[in-house]
């Protein structure tokens, strides 16, 4: 049943990406429709509603295979060039196993373990704790991870964000992701263009009014009466222009809600099964939340990310759910075990400068450093501690600390 499950979901996502690219073309129409309403009043200032309206359709039927050709361009772009695009954006570059030993290895041990095709493996240089996946085939997959996530993380909690990002390409969220970039990228730029079109010809509209003020007062009386009867109609068609950009746009939003906040924890839930270690994802989770914000990226980017800090209007358009929701979810179901929330930022940046004086006076007050286990030591392999000699008091002549603890370490 849980194969089932998995593969059912997989082909949802793609049965739903379909759905979202023809949603493309729909609210593109709507958009052209749109424009061609504002610019049938402008063009003609004096007709009625409804022969604005017919006007428009037939305006539509002129502009179709323009306002296609123009979306298919822009769907081909963003599959060939999306990439290169969130590169440019985000300073991410490529590294091989040479470069970035610890992360590529423990990225191909999980693609080993489960048969999943290696995807690229790329770092970003920003302080940032994040990490997110893109790709729309095989060929194009990547898993990019900041500097400052290497930095925090240990090897367990990065195995844990690299299954993350791999359940994400497992599940087809990748995919569904990017056709969601673009179909918000389309109309937001269509939906800018005709708004900011609007207001120009807004303004200059009402330059013209009010220089037709100075003409002949027999001018302006015999145009009043076309006034009343016609300038009704045009002001129902321009809001109607009006509403269905805004419609369109919050179409578009809501299409990436409609992806629903769900695969997060699906996602999470595929990382402890890839690794078999939930305590390690919530780990990440605790250390990632709140420190995720990438300065340069814009929205469509952090809408990929592992943790999206920034929020929307009451967190109504939030498209992850929050870190302590994931936790809880971990805990309940997975059976891990949740150390709570870490300090805010801002109070790990206070408190080592405050602290670094006592730290340097009394350096017994530190705690005894945690034994080094077989796999993390920093002098290569590591060898289990001498066995301490019958009758002692458990610890051994060679043990300087005086730990008996086996080759894991502290439990």
């Amino acid at each position: 049943m849980a194969a089932y499950g998995l593969y059912t979901h997989i082909a949802s996502n793609k049965f739903r990406s379909m759905l979202l690219l023809a949603g493309l073309f729909a609210l593109v129409y709507v958009l052209v429709y749109a424009g061609a309403l504002v610019a049938e009043v402008v063009i003609n200032g004096n007709q009625t509603a409804a022969y604005y309206l017919s006007r428009a359709f037939h305006d539509l039927f002129v502009a179709f295979p323009f306002a296609t050709a123009g979306a298919i361009a822009w769907i081909v772009i963003a599959y060939f060039f999306h990439q290169s695009m969130i590169d440019a954006v985000t300073g991410g570059h490529d590294v091989t196993r040479q470069e970035e030993p610890r992360l590529y290895n423990l990225l191909e041990n999980l693609c080993i373990s489960r048969g999943i095709t290696m995807p690229k493996l790329k770092i970003m240089d920003s302080p940032a704790l994040n990490a997110f996946a893109t790709g729309l085939n095989p060929r194009q997959y990547a898993v990019t991870v900041t500097t400052g996530l290497l930095k925090a993380l240990d090897d367990q909690e990065i195995e844990a964000v690299l299954g993350h990002e791999l359940t994400h390409i497992r599940n087809g969220d990748v995919q569904l992701m990017v056709v969601a970039v673009i179909i918000a990228g389309v109309v937001g730029f269509f939906g800018e263009l005709f708004f900011r079109l609007f207001t120009n010809l807004s303004w200059s509209s009402g330059g013209g009014s009010r220089s037709s003020g100075s003409s002949p007062s027999s001018r302006s009386s015999s145009s009043s009466n076309d006034n009343k009867n016609s300038g009704g109609g045009a002001i129902i068609v321009i809001i109607i222009a009006v509403v269905l950009i805004v419609v369109a746009w919050l179409v578009s939003q809501v299409v990436k809600l409609a992806l629903s906040r769900s695969r997060e924890y699906l996602a999470d839930a595929g990382s402890v099964e890839l690794t078999k270690n939930p305590d390690a994802m919530i780990s990440a989770l605790r250390k990632i939340e709140g420190r995720g914000e990438l300065p340069g990226a814009t929205s469509a980017v952090m809408e990929l990310c592992l943790d999206n800090p920034r929020e929307g209007f009451s967190d109504l358009f939030a498209t992850h759910p929050s870190v302590q929701s994931r936790v809880e979810a971990l805990v309940k179901f997975a059976g891990g075990h949740d150390p709570g929330p870490l300090p805010p930022p801002s109070a790990e940046t206070e408190q080592p400068t405050a602290d670094q004086p006592e730290a340097q006076a009394d350096p017994q007050d530190a705690p005894p450093p945690l034994p080094q286990g077989p796999w993390n030591g920093a002098g290569g392999r590591a060898t289990p501690p001498p066995v301490p000699a019958p009758g002692t008091s458990g610890t051994a002549a060679g043990d300087p600390i005086g730990n008996s603890m086996g080759p894991w370490g502290r439990h």
